[in-house]
């Protein structure tokens, strides 16, 4: 059984017993590279894109340099559609 105050975690194959604090921490901290590499990968798959319509002599994509919408912008819209 694992106490109040610790989480299992997996690495790898294999299970080690942490603090939840440092657990979440590292949860934490591993998302936001996440988040931040798929930004960037987003961005760099704009530029190829663009590249690739350019070499077929076709015009640049409308709407292709959208951003989406934060989690902030996405709870106003919806109060608004509540009414």
């Amino acid at each position: 059984p694992v106490s109040a105050e610790k989480a299992m975690v997996c690495f790898g194959s294999m299970f080690v017993e942490l603090p939840k604090a440092k657990t979440r921490e590292m949860l934490r901290q591993d998302q936001e590279e996440l988040d931040q590499e798929i930004n960037n990968l987003r961005k760099e798959l704009r530029v190829k894109v663009n590249r690739l319509y350019e070499a077929q002599g076709k015009p640049e994509l409308k709407g292709f340099n959208l951003n989406p919408m934060s989690a902030e912008e996405m709870k106003l819209i919806n109060r608004i559609l509540e009414g």
